[in-house]
């Protein structure tokens, strides 16, 4: 029978012949245009790879032929694995350095999200729950928009643009189908158009190699920007489940390729299967275990109700929408958010205080993103009890860092207590109150009014009722209300009134 094993692209002229061949086809679409190349970098080890095949290949050509920029683009969403995160930074600095004094034309730049699209913005600011499938609000955000902004103004200054990666056809089944539909309309040597992005094509040179494939050629050839790939190793070996991470010899031996490694506050996986090795593997990894209990705590159980408890009945704009006779749940309650905050903040202090040297100064969370998580809450959310500086300080043991806000845009702690008092734990009427005052405040200065009764109609719409009982109770009357219209108007008959009824 034949194997399942995928076969080794050094099997038939061996590994340095091989290699030889991979960084002469490089250095031939390298220099058989002008177009500027892109190389994505992760600090993971296909990129690894493919990357020292580029720098390689620049090195083996004459100076006068190294004619257009690399650029070497990493995306770091500042919720990386904190270890990670450090390699990267670190690994992006002796780049820039060993491309200057080898003369290569390779620059390196490290990219972030906007911090209005930074994770604890839109998780602790916006209230938007923790991704999962059906609500994949974080990829985009975190990930594509950086790289597509820097790769557009590559696009905007030179007209076109190359991405270099590191994809195999091995990673996935489906990374595999989407490299062979991209294969099948490539319209030069080995580019394929970007579907993504006009102007620019995708060059794969590792697209063939299996996991063993690239591990053997990180381990046989040195790094040339000065880090040592044994300590790549060890990193992936410290994330396996087994602890076992060798180096391959033949197709016998176990390989450590399917170490994964991403934001430590995924939710779109069952379980943070790296950080866990990392912790269980390395007793002095166990600074990490914090961030692994935040990570599953934002991850409650797959059922209806796993969160129901920290978000409101309410959507993000005051609509009550129900499904199969329940609310929809929306975003974060107000008392959810504070709680995630002051628990990023702890673990923040913990990682500051046992973590090793190349952590200690780390930011699980910006005062940048801090400070428009405040704004969020005051001026869009119209909390004005302005909680984040006492929380910050709670958490932290010093005062809040940030800027000083407007008094006319805040209410004080006994001001607040007061309205409390007055609403009689109505909390409908307590929000309601405090939202129309926050709005008096904002316009109070202004010389012409323009929204405020748009501002205050939506204002009302959020609060107006009794309580969630209330708001669910008339969300089921406007339903059967629209459902009887639709038969009277579609007759009894229609079997999608029927199913509509249960999903609008």
């Amino acid at each position: 029978m034949p194997s399942s094993e995928p076969r080794s692209v050094f099997a038939g002229a061996g590994l340095k012949r091989t290699i030889r061949a991979v960084e002469r086809e490089i250095a031939e679409l390298y220099t058989a245009d002008a177009i500027p190349w892109v190389v994505g970098y992760s600090g993971g080890k296909d990129s690894t790879a493919v990357l020292q095949l580029v720098w390689r290949a620049l090195s083996s050509l004459p100076p006068e032929r190294r004619s257009k920029p690399v650029h070497v683009i990493s995306t770091d969403t500042l919720v990386e694995n904190p270890i990670v995160a450090a390699w990267v930074t670190t690994s992006l600095d002796s780049m820039s350095a060993a491309a200057g004094d080898q003369g290569l034309p390779v620059s390196a730049h490290r990219l972030t999200p906007a911090v209005e699209d930074s994770f604890w913005v839109n998780l602790i600011g916006r209230g938007y729950p923790a991704p999962r499938p059906k609500f994949r609000w974080c990829t985009e955000r975190l990930k594509i928009h950086p790289s597509t902004r820097f790769i557009t103004s590559v696009v905007e200054r030179h007209g076109e643009a190359i991405l270099v990666l590191g994809t195999r056809r091995a990673e996935s089944a489906a990374r595999a189908r989407v490299m062979e539909r991209y294969e099948r309309v490539r319209t030069r040597e080995r580019l394929s158009p970007n579907g993504d992005l006009p102007n620019s094509y995708v060059y794969t040179p590792v697209e063939d190699w299996t996991n063993d494939d690239v591990w053997m050629f990180l381990m046989q050839f040195q790094n040339p920007w000065g880090y040592d790939n044994k300590d790549l190793l060890g990193m992936y070996q410290g994330a396996s489940p087994d602890g076992e991470c060798p180096l391959v010899v033949d197709t016998s031996t176990p390989s450590c390729g399917d170490s994964r490694f991403g934001c430590w506050v995924c939710t779109l996986v069952d379980q943070d299967k790296s950080m866990q090795a990392m912790i269980r593997n390395d007793e002095e990894k166990e600074w990490m275990l914090p961030l692994l209990e935040l990570r599953n705590r934002l991850d409650p159980p797959k059922t209806p109700d796993g969160d129901r408890s920290l978000r409101d009945f309410r959507r993000m704009n005051g609509a009550v929408q129900l499904f199969h006779d329940r609310p929809i749940p929306g975003p974060y309650t107000q008392e959810a958010r504070q709680s995630w905050l002051c628990q990023v903040l702890e673990a923040q202090q913990h990682v500051r205080a046992r973590g090793p040297e190349a952590v200690r100064g780390i930011d699980l969370i910006t005062l940048d993103e801090l400070e428009v998580i405040r704004r969020i809450w005051v001026v869009e959310k119209h909390e004005i009890e302005d909680s984040l500086p006492r929380i910050y300080k709670e958490a932290t043991g010093v005062p809040y860092p940030g800027r000083h806000l407007d008094d006319n845009a805040t209410l004080g702690a006994d001001e607040i207590a007061l309205l409390q008092e007055l609403c009689e734990g109505d909390q409908m009427h307590f929000q309601l109150v405090r939202e129309l005052l926050s709005l008096e405040r904002q316009h109070k200065s202004m010389l012409r009014r323009t929204g405020l009764f748009d501002a205050i109609e939506k204002a009302f719409f959020r609060s107006f009722y009794a309580g969630e009982e209330d708001a669910l109770g008339r969300a089921r009357q406007r339903r059967d209300a629209l459902t009887a219209a639709r038969e009277r108007l579609f007759g009894q008959s229609d079997p999608e009134i029927r199913q509509q009824r249960d999903a609008t």
